[in-house]
């Protein structure tokens, strides 16, 4: 079982591995490196530190990493069979971290445990945030005006806007699943709602954060969001205030007949 240890390791990993990439962003946009060096780069050094420090602090876990999909731990422990998986996304919203200054990308670690994320931590680098199941953010009060509905500014999913619609929401546009969950969890958002190309590496973190908070987590139809199966696509996931979930409820049941 996670125990207090746990939760710090995952805050502090995943704050180290934030530091890392903050200082590596301003040494690459300084010697002129192109976006896509920004995002190879971020995404193999955060990974390899991650990785490192796993080994050396958790070598009997399994680990689930979007940069090294199917790595096992040391010990060649299966993943599907361990009692302890880590799933990790060392960069989440690599676009954002390659569009100097934007400040919405994360870094998440998580600690699964029968397929229940148990421990989790979201970095917010740029922010200056990292959000973490050692001190849970408190539940922020209940939305006092429309519903704020969080999407991508790019890619923006056609159950975002029906809800917002549904509900007399408003659309916040905003980059990584990380940094979308948060506002949640910080109250800039109320509701986040995904369909479609995601994986678990990506709410996985998220998720425990949010939970950890009080908010309502779950996949969009809201059935339970269950980690570390053999194929690690989960395309979607609802992050909300509980206050207005039966509003969301209702809304989401219609946009699925």
């Amino acid at each position: 079982m996670a125990n207090t240890d746990d939760h710090r390791f995952a805050r502090d990993l995943a704050e180290e591995a934030g530091r890392l990439l903050l200082d590596l962003r301003a040494e690459l946009v300084a010697a002129g490196a192109s976006p896509s060096e920004l995002k190879a780069e971020g995404d193999r050094r955060s990974h390899e530190l991650i990785m490192r420090r796993l080994h050396e602090e958790r070598p009997d876990d399994a680990v689930l990493s979007e940069e090294g999909k199917g790595e096992e731990g040391r010990r060649g422990t299966d993943r599907l069979e361990a009692q302890r998986v880590w799933v990790i996304d060392p960069l989440d919203g690599t676009r954002e971290y390659s569009e100097h200054p934007r400040v919405d990308w994360a870094v998440h670690v998580a600690l699964v445990e029968a397929g229940v994320p148990t421990v989790g931590a979201v970095a917010l680098p740029a922010q200056g945030r990292t959000l973490s199941t050692l001190d849970p953010w408190p539940l922020p009060a209940a939305p006092a005006g429309p519903p704020r509905v969080i999407v991508s500014r790019s890619r923006p999913p056609a159950v975002a806007t029906f809800l917002a619609s549904s509900i007399g929401g408003v659309l916040v546009e905003m980059g990584s699943a990380g940094a979308k969950a948060s506002a949640v969890v910080l109250g800039d958002a109320d509701v986040y709602p995904h369909s479609g190309g995601q994986y678990e590496w990506d709410s996985c973190a998220p998720v425990a954060v949010a939970a950890a908070a009080g908010l309502w987590t779950s996949r969009i139809d809201g059935s339970p969001l269950v980690y570390n199966n053999p194929d690690p696509y989960l395309p979607d996931v609802l992050v909300c205030h509980p206050a207005i979930h039966d509003q969301v409820r209702e809304a989401l049941a219609a946009f699925s007949r």
